[in-house]
């Protein structure tokens, strides 16, 4: 089973920038779309970012579009989440998600999760 840790959360301020990381546990991630998430307090889990399996393609909602990028490195079990400009209302837990089905890992269906890694941006 597929086992994913996220890391690289903290706090920030505004405008500021940060990288999260998501391993997973083996190798036949190199085969699943990967996806970012958050959750807020008192919010719905809201998706980030996703990218898929190649890598040749990547997916974000405009709220993040232009200031997050996603990306992988196969050889490492690793997809990153570069965060650059942020702002106070990114502050939430950030969860990695997979799943062999793209799709599905976009539409927080994915059949892996991690515990996520909590991204503060202070004003």
């Amino acid at each position: 089973q597929v086992q994913l840790v996220e890391s690289g959360g903290g706090l920030v301020q505004a405008g500021g920038s940060l990288r999260l990381s998501c391993i997973a546990s083996e190798r036949t991630f190199s085969s699943y779309a990967m996806a970012w998430f958050r959750q807020a307090p008192g919010k719905e889990r809201e998706f980030v970012a996703a990218i898929s399996w190649s890598g040749a393609t990547t997916y974000s909602p405009d709220s993040v579009k232009g200031r997050f990028t996603i990306s992988r490195d196969v050889a490492k079990n690793t997809v990153y989440l570069q965060m650059n400009s942020l702002k106070p209302e990114d502050t939430a837990v950030y969860y990695c998600s997979s799943d062999p089905n793209t799709a599905a890992t976009i539409q927080g269906r994915g059949a892996y999760w991690g515990k996520g890694t909590l991204v503060t941006v202070s004003s």
